[in-house]
């Protein structure tokens, strides 16, 4: 059965709120030279009903928005603009993405410090998403008219396996999946066949990492780690 996505410090009906305190906050600058591309370095444009989830001082209420350009949560306060503090203990809920700031690193030891968003909680491994830009500058010379192509900015969604601190990015591309899930490879690909699984739909996503977990739990072997199958950083 799939396990709920939050934590227990999100259990929020138990909680009080309270108004963000300064500890929490630090200045950030304003991103404007984006301003005029189709498209947005923000996951939402309006500032949204969020909730601060911080270890040491509580739950407070407040509106913010996700700056992806900037891997910031960003809060506006007097007309001035903050960002909140990047912590492992301080966690964010905007618009029902739940973002914790982790320090990953990748299967070759490489880090991986970011916001990323809580997608599947699992005893034995978890998947979370992280939100990443495409950007792509005007174009003079594309245009007939002789008026700049404007540009465009495309927000791309890459999802990942972690198990004790280390990720491995999950291929959207169904060989690479299976080469990533290699010694499972012939056992996965029939079920793929089989429960017509789309890799670029999330919950079929996790069914898949689901699966795949429940198949290492019948080997025998004193290690049923899911990354140990893998080179991808």
């Amino acid at each position: 059965m799939r396990k709920k996505l939050l934590y227990l410090i999100f259990a929020t009906s138990t909680l009080t709120y309270a108004q963000l305190p300064v500890s929490l906050l630090e200045s950030a600058k304003r991103i404007t030279m984006y301003d005029d591309y189709e498209g947005s370095v923000y996951q939402t444009l309006r500032y949204q009903d969020a909730s601060v989830i911080d270890e040491k001082s509580g739950t407070f209420d407040a509106k913010l928005r996700y700056n992806i350009y900037k891997d910031r949560i960003e809060h506006q306060k007097d007309n001035e603009l903050h960002q909140i503090v990047k912590s492992p203990t301080t966690h964010v809920r905007v618009d029902g993405d739940y973002f914790y700031f982790c320090e990953f690193k990748t299967q070759r030891g490489f880090k991986k410090n970011g916001y990323y968003v809580l997608v599947e909680l699992n005893e034995q491994y978890r998947i979370y998403k992280r939100y990443t830009l495409k950007i792509k500058d005007p174009d003079m010379k594309g245009s007939v008219s002789g008026n700049a192509i404007p540009g465009s900015i495309q927000t791309i969604t890459t999802y990942y396996l972690e198990e004790r601190g280390t990720i491995m990015e999950l291929p959207m591309n169904r060989k690479e999946m299976l080469a990533t899930l290699g010694d499972k490879s012939e056992q996965m690909k029939a079920y793929i066949k089989k429960e017509k699984i789309k890799l670029r739909k999330e919950e079929d996503l996790i069914r898949l990492v689901s699966r795949y977990n429940a198949l290492k739990s019948i080997d025998s072997g004193p290690s049923r780690s899911l990354l140990t199958n893998s080179g991808r950083n």
